[in-house]
């Protein structure tokens, strides 16, 4: 894990509001559907200005901690939103310092193994500590990089 400084970036996607304890049953999991969604051929062929071809999530609005409610965005990186497909959303993902994991090897294992590590730094009071303001995942054709923001360190 090392800080970087995440640049600012513009979402177009779909959302859903969610937790961790809901995605661990099958039944009340929401995640997935978005993810069949966001991956369907053409899902985001219709959105304008993309930047790559690459997939985004973005977790945000984080009612408190990893143990809380948050909301998922899924979607493509856009320059600008001149007008919003039907049923999307756009986030602004504020630059800001950021812990880096690299996901590699089989997915969802890499990521799930990942999220994993991060929460048991959180719980383990690691530092830098976790924000719980915006997160990014960067989804391309060599695994996922993970952005998680982190109080800045004290100067």
């Amino acid at each position: 894990m090392i800080v970087v400084d995440r640049p600012e970036s513009l979402v177009v996607g779909h959302a859903v509001r969610t937790s961790n304890a809901e995605e661990m049953d099958p039944a009340r999991a929401k995640l997935p559907a978005l993810w069949r969604r966001a991956g369907a051929p053409g899902a985001f062929a219709h959105v304008p200005g993309r930047i790559d071809e690459n997939l985004y999530a973005v977790l945000t609005d984080y009612e408190s901690d990893h143990h809380g409610a948050y909301t998922q965005i899924v979607g493509v990186a856009v320059r600008s939103v001149p007008r919003l497909p039907d049923g999307m959303v756009a986030v602004r993902v504020p630059g800001v310092p950021a812990l880096r994991l690299e996901a590699r090897g089989p997915m969802p294992g890499a990521l799930i193994e990942s999220w994993q590590q991060l929460w048991k730094h959180t719980e383990s009071g690691g530092t830098p500590a976790r924000a719980f303001t915006t997160d990014l995942e960067v989804h391309h054709p060599e695994g996922v990089d993970l952005y998680v923001a982190v109080f800045p360190p004290m100067g």
